[in-house]
Order: C-alpha cells, then sequence, then structure tokens
C-alpha cells in the first residue's frame, strides 16, 4: 500500500516505537527514508556566556543525529527492509517545515511520527512537533502515541 515512507526520528522511546510500526506497514518493496533534524544552536549575545563553545554544541547535535540515524537504518535493515537516512538542518525553519520540505523533496507517500502526547502547559512551552507536520503536511501522517 505505501511504499514511500519517512520516519522522522529522535531518539526517543516513541520514535523507535513510530519505526517499528513503519517497519511493519511497509511491505517488502517499501523504501524508508529516516531524518533526523537538527536545530541550530544560536548564541546567547550576552556578557557572562562567553565560556559556551557553540560550534562544539552544534557539532555535539550532528553527532547524535548520526548515531540516532544509524542504529534506526539498523533496525529497518534487520527487518529485511531498506532506509535511506538522512540528516537535515532547521536553518531558522520550523522543524515540521523541514520534515514537509523533505516529503516533497523525496516524493514520500506516508510519514510516521511519535507524539509525545503533552497537553497543556507543557505542550504550550515545547510545541508539538508532530502536530506541526499533521497541519502542513501533503500526504498521510500516522501519528504514534507514547505509551
Amino acid at each position: 500500500m505505501y511504499q514511500r515512507i519517512l520516519v522522522p526520528v529522535d531518539g526517543s522511546e516513541t520514535s523507535a516505537r513510530a519505526l517499528q510500526e513503519a517497519i511493519r506497514l511497509g511491505d517488502s518493496a517499501a523504501q524508508f527514508r529516516l531524518v533526523y533534524v537538527v536545530e541550530e544552536i544560536y548564541t546567547l549575545g550576552t556578557e557572562g556566556y562567553d565560556f559556551i563553545d557553540y560550534d562544539a554544541l552544534q557539532k555535539a547535535a550532528r553527532h547524535a543525529g548520526e548515531r540516532t540515524l544509524a542504529q534506526a537504518a539498523e533496525k529497518v535493515q534487520q527487518s529485511g527492509k531498506r532506509a535511506e537516512v538522512a540528516l537535515l538542518e532547521t536553518n531558522g525553519q520550523r522543524i515540521a517545515s523541514v520534515i514537509e520540505a523533505e516529503v516533497q523533496r523525496w516524493q514520500a507517500d506516508l510519514v510516521v511520527i511519535g507524539t509525545h502526547g503533552r497537553s497543556g502547559l507543557s505542550r504550550l512551552l515545547l510545541g508539538s512537533v508532530a502536530e506541526g507536520v499533521v497541519r502542513v503536511a501533503s500526504v498521510p501522517v500516522l501519528l504514534i502515541r507514547a505509551e
């Protein structure tokens, strides 16, 4: 049914559950695109924070993304299926917009994404990438809730 499945991963248990569901949905011919979005780390621009090495923080974020993608790709391969990976950067955009741009570029026909199920103040403060993806998606989105 779905042949090009895009799965945003972030290293969380919820994202692992979303990946497992995507693997289950895809038949043997399905292609998977696993994406990890690295947000820019902005300098605080005030005195007293000169000791922070922002380049090292950004490099560490990229490294964490690469490691997360490698682990996710291995899970797909263990199931006998194929996966491509992409480390994406926000470049000032919202994460959901970056994911949607990748959906369009790669011509995905389904997005499977985990949602942490936040509500109330935590949702207001932290936002919801999954909700943002649903709002901008040009293809069906399957939300997988946290346990």
